[in-house]
């Protein structure tokens, strides 16, 4: 839920907010125009870069290459470091040599320093100097005046660094007089030119930024060469393809809340990822800007020449035309430090990012499930009618949740003492049905001397400052609020240690944690968010580190639930807000959407932009936060929602009630059965979140990341791959009877998840469409572990027996593989307590093998059924070898469908077998 009008009094109902969205809403948030650094930096025109490299300065050290640079005319200088690091990366960072302080750089994103590897030093010229790493074929162009980079893979330009001349540094400055920073000056702020561009402060409607530290932008630009496509630099509201901004808004990386978000638009919202992913049929590779500070990217394809056989002293007669992409990163403070993640493949850059900001954490199973949220349900007797309403009309979920209405005056940790009086009683009655409850705790805290989590924080100076030494102070959803300082982390233990069962009173280890408005949200403030003057923990601005603040609420609450079992139980936490790294933590969400068409359609692209960007765990809300959905409208996003990662209804406290069976028998029939199907495909979830969490491969991914050489991928956004096995089309728009379907894959098979026949890629298809499902077809050479019967949870599914979907690609082949282990434990981690079995299907055999020889987990699992699409006859006879021997088997053959379909094989899972076909 978002900030909207409020009263200034002391304490804000909620009642009191839900009015509906103003048509002034957006006002609230700035332009580009009206971000100083950025006016400032447009000042720059491409071309000659008033920067030279002091070649002369070069040496290389450990690794890393270190050399000067200097502006023609400030004489101020930069030192720059060229790191090869591990894994086809490099590393680039820009720094004063001497600043007058030291300048922010972002900590704890990276899960480790990275490793480095070797330079050479090829050559050195008076104006040129050419460095190699050690390990690959990538060589790093150094260009004195004008300064600039290029990047070469295998003798080939692949990327330029301040080829445009856009490299800005704005060195610190000691202060005006103090006199003039006590208190914002509104006539000279209007008046005096020097400041016109918001140097040391900078007024937005109302409100003054006073910079105590003076202008510390940066930017610098990269081209791309010979690519024309890129994504990532999630979280917008748009295309997943990002697109040419010459014309328009920069894309902005700024955590806000924002309300009902305006579609198709590059304004920041909730979360901030500073990755770029760049895509050719031949390569792949990705910008990673290391900068927690507002940011601002500019996208604009071009063509360019390029001589393909020498890169410093070109052939005119030889070049020719290419694209290049460039792309100009913008940030209000801090340092340059960039990642160049070299690919070459998609999967090389999602497993180079991951090496520096960490996997997927491998989440619970129960959280894959039916998630059911609303703002609010009113009191246990609601909590246990809608939990009784499931299992009345047979719909299983995992998770009912509770909004902010459940704490006593909006106090983090505490119960509505009437609505909410026994909460133990209510969390006991759901473990009992084998389900959870999630509850909010967001960053703000009441200011209230006898509210005890509010004093011991103020005792001990947790909160964020005010640029005055006082603790800030901001109005959310309690009315006067204190922010806890998460980037302190002493405050964050403190925070992760109320979690424990003592202290959070009548909290079970069934409780999990939604952490919402920590952009953080700020009523009544700039943009309502904290302002960028506030300080923290080593006297930090809240301007170098804003991006990150909900990422460091969402470590220490992650934190909190796994101490709070000792170490032995995975957490479950849902963040709004998201950073670089946040994936580390567990889910996002895409905040507060609308019921409307238009919010279904662009929550594929949005989803897909966090799973390349790292964040597999993400989500929309099903059904749409505001407004109320028609009924055609919430089945196909339960349709949708059912082949996304984070699968949770969700609705704002004035809409009408939206439970599944609310809608007549007919819709609810349509509900139940997408929610159902989801739960029998849980194994494969569970599989994919483990590759996840282990390989960095997303759990949804586009097209082109599965198919990189199908041009037509490229810029598909409305089907995606789950995995490497299902493609997905979700119906987006009402009435709908048919869809256009690409098939992509040279000599690719496709089949009917649910009827089984068999489509030829690469093609377009026209799909017929009806109200009963959303389009799903299963790839050719792949095996997907399903489960035969559906239970009230996922937890009243563990002794369901399971079944293997073989669909044969044109050579007659297919593998897959199934991961099994306890669904909750730390154990799969630290005691191999698992299965990973691989299956295989060749020569007319499929066979179950050990994936991994370290797995040791005992279960009595059973494979009881087997479908083999794509078998182009009927067998003589079906024999089935394991540890009891050999047996033959019945079997079912449909000629039309070349369908093989095997039941009542009782084989155990945790076991080899074989089974052969005659």
């Amino acid at each position: 839920m978002s900030a909207q009008e409020s009263t200034p009094a002391q304490t804000v109902e909620s009642t009191d907010l839900v009015e509906g969205i103003l048509v002034e809403e957006i006002s609230k948030f700035k332009e580009n125009s009206q971000i100083g650094f950025y006016r400032r930096q447009k000042l720059l025109h491409p071309g000659k870069s008033p920067y030279v490299a002091q070649l002369d300065s070069l040496r290389i050290e450990k690794g890393i290459a270190k050399f000067n640079i200097i502006h023609q005319e400030t004489k101020v200088l930069l030192q720059v470091q060229v790191i090869a690091t591990k894994g086809n990366i490099l590393r680039f960072k820009i720094n004063e040599v001497s600043p007058l302080r030291s300048r922010y750089e972002v900590p704890d994103v990276l899960v480790e320093e990275p490793a480095t590897e070797r330079f050479l030093l090829l050559e050195k010229h008076a104006g040129t100097a050419v460095l190699e790493h050690s390990h690959g074929s990538c060589k790093v162009h150094i260009s004195s005046q004008p300064f600039s980079v290029l990047v070469t893979q295998e003798d080939k330009a692949l990327i330029g660094i301040n080829s445009e001349g856009f490299l800005y540094f704005e060195c610190l400055q000691p202060p005006p007089e103090k006199s003039k920073l006590d208190e914002p000056d509104t006539d000279r702020l209007q008046n005096d030119s020097e400041d016109v561009f918001g140097l040391w402060e900078e007024k937005f409607g109302d409100f003054v930024d006073i910079k105590a530290n003076g202008p510390s932008s940066l930017g610098l630009d990269f081209s791309l060469y010979g690519f024309e496509n890129v994504y990532g630099l999630p979280e917008h509201a748009d295309t997943h393809r990002l697109k040419d901004t010459r014309e328009n808004e920069a894309y902005r990386l700024y955590n806000l809340d924002v309300f009902g978000y305006p579609v198709y638009s590059k304004m920041g919202i909730y979360g901030s990822v500073p990755l770029l992913l760049a895509h050719k049929p031949s390569h792949t590779c990705g910008i990673f800007w290391l900068n927690a500070s507002e940011t601002l990217v500019e996208v604009n394809c071009k063509a360019t020449l390029q001589s393909p056989l020498n890169l410093t002293t070109p052939d005119i007669k030889k070049q020719k035309a290419i694209p290049k992409m460039d792309i100009r990163w913008m940030s209000e403070s801090g340092i340059v430090d960039v990642f160049m993640l070299l690919g070459p493949s998609p999967q090389d850059v999602f497993s180079q990012y991951a090496q520096l900001t960490g996997t997927q954490s491998f989440p619970p199973l129960f959280s894959l499930g039916y998630h059911q949220c609303r703002w609010n349900y009113e009191d246990e007797a609601d909590v246990e009618a809608v939990d009784s309403g499931f299992d009345e009309h047979d719909i299983p979920y995992d998770v009912i949740w509770l909004d902010i209405e459940h704490t006593d005056g909006k106090k983090y940790f505490t119960w509505d003492p009437v609505r909410f009086s026994d909460p133990v009683r209510m969390q006991e009655k759901l473990r009992e049905k084998r389900r959870k409850l999630v509850v909010i705790s967001d960053p703000h805290i009441k200011v209230d001397p006898t509210y005890s989590l509010y004093a011991e924080a103020k005792d001990k100076g947790y909160f964020v400052k005010d640029r005055k030494g006082q603790d800030f102070e901001g109005t959310c959803w309690p009315g006067v609020s204190s922010y806890v300082d998460f980037t302190n982390p002493v405050a964050r233990e403190w925070y992760a240690s109320q979690y424990s069962l003592d202290k959070y009173k009548d909290s079970t280890d069934i409780l999990f944690v939604w952490n919402d408005m920590n952009e953080p949200s700020v009523f009544h403030a700039p943009e309502m968010t904290m302002p960028k003057d506030a300080v923290h923990h080593q006297g930090w601005e809240h301007r170098d580190l804003h991006n990150m603040y909900g990422f460091y609420q969402q470590m220490a609450t992650s934190k909190g639930l796994i101490q709070r079992s000792g170490g032995k139980e995975r957490a479950f936490v849902l963040t709004r807000s998201a950073f670089a790294g946040s994936q580390r933590y567990g889910a996002i969400w895409t905040g507060d959407n609308k019921a409307e068409w238009d919010y279904l359609k662009i929550s594929v692209p949005m989803l897909l932009s966090l799973s390349v960007a790292g964040i597999s765990f993400c989500g929309a809300d099903v059904g749409g936060f505001i407004g109320d959905p028609e009924p055609e409208l919430l089945i196909r996003w339960y349709q949708a929602g059912s082949f996304q990662p984070f699968f949770r209804g969700h609705a704002k406290i004035d809409t009408k009630r939206r439970e599944p069976w609310l809608f007549g028998e007919d819709n609810t029939r349509l509900i139940r059965k997408a929610i159902q199907e989801r739960y029998t495909l849980l194994p494969y979830w569970y599989l994919l979140f483990y590759k996840a969490s282990r390989s960095a491969e997303p759990v949804m991914r586009p097209l082109w990341a599965e198919f990189s050489e199908c041009q037509d991928a490229l810029a598909v956004e409305n089907q995606y791959m789950l995995g490497n096995a299902l493609l997905v089309a979700p119906v987006l728009e009402p009435g709908v009877t048919s869809l256009d379907i690409l098939f992509p894959g040279t000599g690719e098979y496709w089949y009917n998840f649910r009827k089984y026949a068999r489509i030829r890629g690469p093609s377009r298809q026209e799909v017929t469409v009806t109200m009963e499902e959303i389009p799903v077809f299963q790839r050719g050479g792949s095996i997907i572990p399903m489960q035969t019967t559906v239970g009230k949870s996922s937890a009243w599914m563990e002794d369901s027996p399971y079944e293997l979907h073989v669909a044969l690609d044109s050579k007659d082949l297919a593998v897959g593989e199934l991961y099994v282990d306890d669904g909750h434990s730390m154990k799969y981690l630290h005691e191999y307590k698992y299965i990973h079995r691989r299956f295989t299907f060749s020569g007319n055999v499929l066979s179950s093998r050990s994936a991994d020889k370290e797995g040791q987990f005992s279960v009595d699992h059973i494979l009881e059924k087997v479908l083999i699409l794509g078998l182009k006859k009927s067998p003589s006879e079906v024999t089935v070898y394991c540890s009891g021997g050999q047996k033959t088997t019945e079997f079912i053959y449909n000629s039309q469908l070349c369908l093989l379909n095997l039941e009542k094989l009782a084989l155990q899972v945790n076991s080899d077998w074989e089974i052969h076909i005659k």
